[in-house]
């Protein structure tokens, strides 16, 4: 079967988002899967690669509760194809970090990922539960219990980035897996005659 076409399109601002976004390419990077890296900066030169792509996995930092202004900027210069539905049966997910450990980072994937349903694309979940020992959650895989998308928390400082928390690196990488594994299942859905309802 053919590779199948994962991008990510991403924002960072103080090289957190950056990082993640290395860190996902490299664990969806498979003998299945061919990975591109696209900072919103450049997405404009871009698009086409996009428009071939799978499964586009988004990215942005979460200030103020939401992505990031120049995410922002990226999403509403989809509207200018947005009326074609380009992206239309797409596959899509989503990650986003902050420095707590709330910082309401899932108005941020609510956001993106209404963003990708605008676009009507299908929404892969994280799909990795917590993990639990005698009743009390761990500091393990999905430790800050999320299911829309990945959330990562993240220090505070521009200059040092600091290592990942272990666990947030474990679901990273869990979360790289289901990606590609989906979109593999899912292409060879697509590869088997099934169409989608045009509208």
């Amino acid at each position: 079967m053919k590779k199948v076409t994962i991008s990510i399109v991403y924002h960072s601002r103080g090289g957190h988002t950056e990082r993640l976004a290395r860190q996902l390419a490299g664990a969806m990077t498979t003998e299945c899967s061919v990975v591109n890296l696209v900072d919103v900066s450049r997405v404009s030169a871009c698009l086409d690669l996009l428009h071939d792509s799978d499964t586009i996995v988004f990215g942005s930092p979460t200030y103020f509760g939401n992505v990031s202004a120049e995410f922002k900027h990226f999403m509403e210069l989809t509207g200018g194809f947005w009326y074609k539905q380009p992206w239309k049966d797409k596959l899509a997910a989503g990650f986003t970090l902050s420095s707590t450990s709330n910082g309401d980072k899932l108005n941020t994937l609510e956001s993106i990922m209404l963003f990708a349903c605008q676009h009507s694309m299908n929404w892969i979940s994280l799909g990795i539960l917590p993990r639990f020992l005698n009743n009390e959650q761990t500091e393990g895989q999905n430790r800050l219990a999320s299911y829309i998308g990945l959330m990562e928390q993240c220090d505070n400082g521009d200059s040092i980035i600091n290592t990942q928390h272990p666990g947030d690196l474990l679901t990273a990488e869990l979360f790289a897996r289901r990606i590609v594994e989906v979109t593999v299942r899912y292409k060879a859905g697509s590869s088997m005659g099934l169409q989608p309802v045009n509208s």
